[in-house]
C-alpha cells in the first residue's frame, strides 16, 4: 500500500509539474503574441530629439525562428548572404533614411583652350559637394557623413503612477546629420535574445 501511495504521489507531482510547465509556456506565448499585436498596431514614431536630431521609435517584434523564416524571406536571404545562420542571430534591425541637402554657392570660371567651365564647391560639417558646369551639363560629386545611433530599451507597464514589469521593448534610432531624416525603423528579437534578458 505504501509503495502504491509513493508511486501515486510521484505520478501526481510529475503530472502537476508538467501541467504547470505547459501553462507557463502558453502564458509566455500569449504575452509574446499580445506584445507583437501592440507592436504591429503602433506606428513608427518620427520626431526630433532634444539635440534636434531626426529620430524614429518603434516597438520590437518578438518572433520565433519559424515565424521569422516564414514572414521575412527577403531578410533571411540577406542574413545568409553574410555567411551567418539564422539560429545564431540574436536580433535584426532595419532603418531607412533620406538625405535632403539644399545649398547655394557662387560659381567661378576656368577658361580652357576652347571652353569655359564653371566650377563650384560647397561644404559643411556633414556634406561636401563640388562640381563643374560645362556645355549645359553638370558633373557633381557629393559626400555625406552620418552617425546612426541605436538604443534598445524596456518599456514598463503602468498602473497610475506605478511602473512595473515589461510592456514591450522599444528601439530608438537617431541620425546625427541634420540633412538626414530617418523615415522608417524596425527591430525584431529572436528567441535567444529574449532568453538572455530573462536571466
Amino acid at each position: 500500500m505504501k509503495k502504491f501511495l509513493i508511486i501515486y504521489a510521484m505520478g501526481t507531482t510529475l503530472l502537476l509539474i508538467t501541467t504547470i510547465t505547459i501553462i507557463s509556456h502558453k502564458e509566455e506565448k500569449i504575452v509574446r503574441l499580445n506584445n507583437n499585436y501592440e507592436a504591429l498596431r503602433s506606428e513608427v514614431k518620427l520626431y526630433r530629439n532634444r539635440l534636434k536630431e531626426s529620430t524614429a521609435s518603434a516597438m520590437a517584434l518578438q518572433l520565433e525562428l519559424d515565424e521569422y523564416r516564414e514572414q521575412r524571406k527577403s531578410d533571411l536571404k540577406h542574413i545568409r548572404s553574410l555567411g551567418t545562420q539564422l539560429r545564431r542571430v540574436e536580433s535584426v534591425a532595419k532603418a531607412a533614411t533620406t538625405n535632403e541637402v539644399q545649398f547655394s554657392t557662387p560659381l567661378y570660371d576656368t577658361i580652357l583652350v576652347y571652353d569655359t567651365v564653371w566650377l563650384f564647391r560647397w561644404k559643411d560639417k556633414w556634406v561636401s559637394a563640388e562640381g563643374a558646369i560645362r556645355d549645359g551639363e553638370v558633373d557633381c560629386e557629393i559626400h555625406s557623413v552620418d552617425t546612426i545611433r541605436q538604443v534598445i530599451h524596456r518599456v514598463p507597464r503602468r498602473f497610475g503612477l506605478i511602473r512595473y514589469g515589461t510592456k514591450g521593448i522599444r528601439q530608438e534610432i537617431t541620425s546625427s546629420n541634420p540633412h538626414t531624416k530617418v523615415v522608417y525603423t524596425e527591430y525584431i528579437e529572436l528567441p535567444k535574445r529574449r532568453e538572455k534578458r530573462k536571466k
